[in-house]
C-alpha cells in the first residue's frame, strides 16, 4: 500500500532529519517504526499523508506517488493520530470533532451521522457524543482522535507515539482497540513507538531507526534476534526476551529459540521443565 524510495529529508536550520529511507508496507500489515529519540521516527510518519515534502525521494500510495493524488483523498484514505491529542481536536463536543472529517469530504448529513455513530461505537465512546472535549481524560482524547479518522474510512492510519502519557490499563485498552481494528477491519496500521515491550504483542512487521536511516526491517523474531544493531540503534530486547537471553547466553539454558512474549517464554519453560523431569527419572 505505501512505498518509500529514498526518501531524504533535512529541516529548514539544515539539520538532516531523514537519510534515505526505504520501505515497503503491505495491505493489513501493523508496523512498528521503532527508534530512540531523535531518530526519526515523527518525521518519517509525517511524510507518510503528505504532510512533510521530501527533500529528496519519494513515498507512494497504490503505486502513485503522494505528489500525484488529490489531497482530500490522501486525508481520507490515510489517517494520522498525533503524539498529543490536544493538537488535534478543537470542536467543542466530541459528535461535531468526529463529524468534521466527513463534512469536509462532501458527504450527506445522514452519512455523516451514521459515520460518526459508527467510529464512536468502535472505540466505545457512543456514550460521550455530546461530552465536552475539553471534560475528556487522555486516553478519552485519544480514542476520540481515532474516531476522527475511522469516521472517513480509511485504509491506513499512522500513529505517534499513541501510548505516551497513558496509565498501564489505558496502554492495554488502546492496543488492544488497534490491534481489533488492523485484525477485524483490515486496516493497515504504522506506529511509531519508542516501547520496544508492545512490539512483540500486536506489531507484525518492525522497522528500526537510527539517525534517519533504517537499521533493519522485518518480523519480530528476525529483528530482535540482532542484538548488535539494536545496540547500535540505542535499544534493547522486550524485557521477557532480555531474561531468556541471558539464560542463554550467561547460564548456558539449552534455548530452541528467545522467547519475546510472556505466552512464549512460559511454553519454553515448560518444555525445558519437562525434559529435565524426564532425565531425572531415567
Amino acid at each position: 500500500m505505501l512505498k518509500i524510495e529514498g526518501l531524504h529529508y533535512t529541516y529548514e536550520d539544515g539539520t538532516p532529519a531523514l537519510n534515505g529511507i526505504d520501505l515497503e508496507i503491505g495491505q493489513g500489515d501493523f508496523v512498528a517504526v521503532l527508534g530512540s529519540n531523535g531518530s526519526g521516527k515523527s518525521t518519517l510518519i509525517r511524510h507518510l499523508n503528505g504532510l512533510y515534502k521530501p527533500s529528496l525521494g519519494r513515498v507512494l500510495f497504490q503505486g502513485k506517488p503522494l505528489g500525484d493524488v488529490e489531497e482530500a483523498e490522501i486525508f481520507s484514505k490515510i489517517g494520522i493520530v498525533f503524539q498529543d491529542p490536544d493538537d488535534q481536536l478543537f470542536a467543542s463536543t466530541v459528535e461535531e470533532d468526529v463529524a468534521f472529517g466527513p463534512t469536509n469530504m462532501g458527504l450527506p448529513p445522514e452519512e455523516i451521522k451514521e459515520r460518526v455513530h459508527q467510529a464512536l461505537h468502535m472505540v466505545n465512546m457512543q456514550d460521550f457524543a455530546r461530552k465536552s472535549v475539553h471534560a475528556l481524560s487522555h486516553g478519552q482524547k485519544k480514542r476520540i482522535c481515532i474516531a476522527g479518522i475511522l469516521a472517513m474510512q480509511p485504509e491506513i492510519i499512522v500513529l505517534d507515539e499513541p501510548t505516551a502519557g497513558l496509565d498501564p490499563m489505558g496502554v492495554h485498552l488502546l492496543m488492544h482497540l488497534l490491534e481489533d481494528l488492523n485484525r477485524e477491519k483490515g486496516i493497515t496500521m504504522i506506529m511509531a513507538t519508542h516501547v520496544v515491550d508492545l512490539v512483540p504483542l500486536f506489531m507484525s512487521r518492525i522497522a528500526i531507526l537510527s539517525r534517519g536511516e533504517v537499521l533493519r526491517y522485518g518480523a519480530p523474531d528476525e529483528v530482535f534476534g540482532d542484538s548488535e544493531m539494536l545496540q547500535k540503534a540505542k535499544l534493547h530486547l522486550p524485557l521477557i526476551a532480555e531474561l531468556m537471553h541471558i539464560l542463554k547466553t550467561r547460564d548456558n539454558v539449552k534455548l530452541h529459540h528467545v522467547p519475546l512474549t510472556v505466552g512464549e517464554a512460559r511454553r519454553e519453560i515448560l518444555r525445558l521443565l519437562t525434559v529435565e523431569d524426564v532425565k531425572q527419572r531415567v
